[in-house]
Order: structure tokens, then sequence, then C-alpha cells
């Protein structure tokens, strides 16, 4: 395994590795399999008709990760990977995922990742997927996730999807059926500067009975950059859901935020929250009460609501 300091950098952004992990894992770099790992609760290979990958949790496995980090170094790479996980009846794994691009160029260079969940009876699954760019060219870092997730009978699903800093411009698309007594939670902290743009589309259709659903999303908007969110609940019998979206816009900088509710049964309880605004001026008093800068005060109150 040939990995240099740059590859160890992006790693290290989106999935916290500093070495490879002994346990399951695929690390893909520039479109190709660098580094791929399977044990003997999670098997890990490829795909037959398309590039990606097949994960494969047995039934029964718990307190098990599997790491499937992409990293993009080459200039003007365009990668596109699909990915379907399965995860065993009544198990209990964690996936880290996420994509990391560096582009020194004045060509684009982008990851598209399509991935499908399935969320056997009775598992439990968490899903973590970061998103960072970096590099002083002026090509765009592009980031176009899309995943569709199926939480069954009894099934638990929670996914944090977070971008960083330094992807120019991204599209994230997530689609959710939840069967009877599912549970999914959707998490976003999402961070824009300088012209970047970054759109968020979810859909969530909550199909069984006593099934539930929360999405909570924290944004920054700074520069001129714009953002899009868009949360759709779609209760289709006795369930749960709750949409939350929270944002601190900066600068000269745009959001959108729209939830939607669609309640198909009257015991379908459904509700939303949200907020745009600036950072208060008695938080930044405060902290500068105890001795930080005016940009340290703005850096900690950003970090603590991304975090």
């Amino acid at each position: 395994m040939n990995f240099n300091q740059l590859d160890m950098q992006l790693l290290n952004a989106v999935s916290d590795l500093r070495a490879v992990p002994a346990g399951p894992v695929n690390i893909r770099r520039n479109g190709e399999v660098i580094a791929r790992n399977s044990s003997s609760n999670i098997t890990v290979r490829s795909k037959e008709d398309k590039p990606g990958l097949v994960v494969e949790v047995k039934p029964g496995t718990a307190n098990e990760t599997v790491h499937v980090p992409v990293i993009l170094t080459k200039a003007g790479f365009k990668d596109v990977v699909y990915n379907t996980f399965v995860i065993g009846e009544n198990s209990d794994v964690s996936i880290i995922a996420g994509c990391g691009i560096h582009n020194d160029s004045h060509v684009d260079s982008g990851h598209e990742g399509i991935h499908e969940i399935i969320v056997k009876k009775g598992a439990r699954v968490r899903y973590i997927e970061k998103h960072y760019g970096q590099g002083e060219g002026t090509g765009k870092r592009i980031l176009n996730p899309s995943t569709v997730i199926t939480v069954e009978n009894g099934g638990s699903a929670e996914l944090e999807m977070y971008q960083i800093k330094g992807v120019d411009d991204t599209f994230r698309s997530t689609t959710a059926y939840i069967q009877e007594a599912g549970n999914l939670k959707i998490v976003e902290r999402l961070l824009t500067h300088g012209r970047q743009s970054a759109e968020s589309d979810i859909k969530i259709y909550i199909e069984g009975k006593g099934g539930s659903a929360q999405i909570l999303s924290r944004s920054v908007a700074k520069g001129t950059s714009t953002q899009i969110f868009r949360a759709s609940l779609v209760g289709k019998t006795r369930c749960i859901g709750h949409v939350e979206c929270d944002s601190i816009i900066m600068e000269d900088a745009r959001i959108k935020s729209t939830p939607e509710l669609v309640a198909e049964d009257s015991e379908a309880v459904l509700t939303h929250e949200a907020a745009i605004g600036k950072i208060a001026g008695e938080q930044l008093i405060k902290l500068m009460s105890l001795g930080l800068t005016e940009r340290e005060a703005i850096d900690t109150i950003l970090e603590g609501f991304l975090r």
C-alpha cells in the first residue's frame, strides 16, 4: 500500500485515519482501490457490473466498524462509484465513509457517490460521511452524493453528513423508506464560504406503523456562498417525524430553507422548526470580555454551532 503524505492528510480529514485500519476497509484513490480488507463478519467486495463495492454485514454482528473513504488527488479527475451496504438482521455496526479532494489545477475535479443502504430487521447502523476540499487551483472541487436507504422492521439508522470546507459545488440527494417501528435520524453539518454553492434534498417516507424520523440540519454560509435546503417528511401511517433547520448567515451569503410535511394518515404526527439569522451580538460581547478577539470569538461560536 503506497500512501504519501497528501493521501494521509486527506484520509485523516474525512475519516480520522492516521494509518490503514486492521478491520474491514476499502480505500479508493483516483478511481482505483488501493487498500481492501474484510473481516469474519463483514465482507467487502467489488461490484460485478459497475465501479463500486458491496459491503455485507452478517446477522448478529456487533461493535465493528468498516472504513470506506475516497480521495482524489489527480488533476481534473471525475470519479463515479456505486456502493451497496447490507446490514444484517440484529447487527450493530458503524460505517465511516467520506471523500477528500485535492485540486491544484485549473480544471474541475469531482466525485459522485451513489449509495444504497439496506438496514435489515432489528439492525442498527451509524453512517458517517465527511466531505472536504483543498488545493490552490482555480478548478472546482465538486461532490455530489446520492443515497437511498431502507430501514426494515425495527431497524435503526443514523446518518451523519458533514461538509467541512473547501467544497465548491455540492448536490446531496437522500431518499429514505422506513418500515414498521423503524427509526432514522439524519444529521447535517454544512459550511460554505467564498462563491461556493450547496444544495441538499431529503425525502423520507415513513411507511410502517410506529416508524419515526428526525432531520437535524445546521449550516453556516459566509462570503457570497449560497445554500438550499429541502426536507420532505411523508407520514403514510401512524408515525412521528420532525425536521429542524438552523442556519447562521454572514456577509453576502444566501440561504433558502424549505421544510415540507405531508400527512397521509390522521395518526401521523409531523413537526418542523426553521431559523436563519446572524451571530447574536451578546454572544460576541461575552466571549470578547473573556479576552478573545472578535475573529477568535466568531470562530469559537461557529465551531460550537457546527459541532
